[in-house]
């Protein structure tokens, strides 16, 4: 078991980022938190996850005009925006990711909207292992649903292979910046056990 201290990074006093410091994230911390995400479980191993890490300015230009205005500074502020998109034929690849049963890519391929909904739900799984890694290695995490999806798919991925779910900042956070902490459900407002 973890002890308090990682608890503690990752969850009871882990916060959202609204604004971060102008330190780059190296491109070897970016691999090293790719290296922890791609671990966490998905179902059928199907990962359908695929990730932009936004870090120029020419590539930050490029996404600014898809982001909603209350969340412009952030992006501008933040030195990566990771656009957390899925790739639309993840199942193509289940041969290799999943070798015990290779056939399970039939599972996906007949079902267009069975498709998309499992990437949608496993590549928001994996946006959240995502955000764990970063908190993991010492980075803050800011995530964002605040942007014009159709925007970003035709200017990052014209060829329609992949699709954005979420955006999320990474860098080393501003505590200066932090709204207050908001409330949680309580366990009996949000948990049933039968």
């Amino acid at each position: 078991m973890l002890d308090q201290t990682a608890l503690d990074l990752l969850f009871n006093q882990a916060r959202s980022h609204n604004d971060f410091d102008p330190t780059p994230v190296p491109e070897e911390t970016l691999r090293a938190l790719y290296d922890l995400m791609k671990w966490g479980p998905t179902s059928a191993n199907c990962c359908p996850a695929r990730l932009v890490f936004v870090t120029s300015d020419e590539a930050k230009a490029r996404l600014m005009p898809f982001i909603i205005e209350s969340n412009i500074e952030k992006v501008t502020n933040a030195p990566v925006c990771a656009i957390i998109a899925n790739e639309v034929k993840f199942y193509d690849r289940i041969p290799q990711l999943f070798p015990h049963n290779p056939e399970a890519r039939d599972w996906f391929a007949g079902s267009e909207s069975f498709a998309a909904e499992t990437a949608l739900r496993n590549g928001s799984l994996q946006a959240a292992y995502l955000m764990l890694g970063a908190r993991a290695l010492g980075l803050d995490v800011g995530p964002l649903s605040g942007f014009d999806a159709d925007g970003v798919n035709k200017t990052f991925f014209p060829d329609g292979a992949w699709r954005a779910n979420m955006l999320c900042n990474i860098g080393h956070g501003r505590a200066d910046a932090l709204f207050e902490r908001l409330p949680r459900l309580a366990f009996d407002d949000a948990c049933q056990i039968i």
